[in-house]
C-alpha cells in the first residue's frame, strides 16, 4: 500500500510539473482526470444496476425456453 500511495503522490506531483495541452478550461483544474475518471465509475456501477432489471433473466430462462421443464437431464 505505500507504493501505492507514493505512485499517487508522485503522480499528484507530475501534474504541477507537466504541461498539458487542453480543450476545455476545465481540463486545467487540479485533479480534474482523476475526479471525471471516479464520476465515470460511479456512473457506469449505477447505470449497471439499472441495466440489470433490465436484462436480468429467471434462473430457470433456458430450460422453460427448451421446452425442459420438470425433465431429468443426464448432464
Amino acid at each position: 500500500m505505500k507504493l501505492f500511495y507514493g505512485i499517487c503522490v508522485a503522480l499528484l506531483a507530475l501534474d504541477f510539473v507537466v504541461h498539458r495541452h487542453t480543450e476545455h478550461p476545465w481540463e486545467t483544474l487540479l485533479g480534474f482526470y482523476p475526479l471525471y475518471g471516479f464520476v465515470g465509475c460511479v456512473v457506469l456501477v449505477l447505470l449497471a444496476k439499472v441495466m440489470r432489471k433490465v436484462v436480468k433473466r429467471p434462473e430457470d430462462y433456458y430450460d422453460r425456453l427448451e421446452g425442459r421443464e420438470g425433465e431429468n437431464r443426464d448432464d
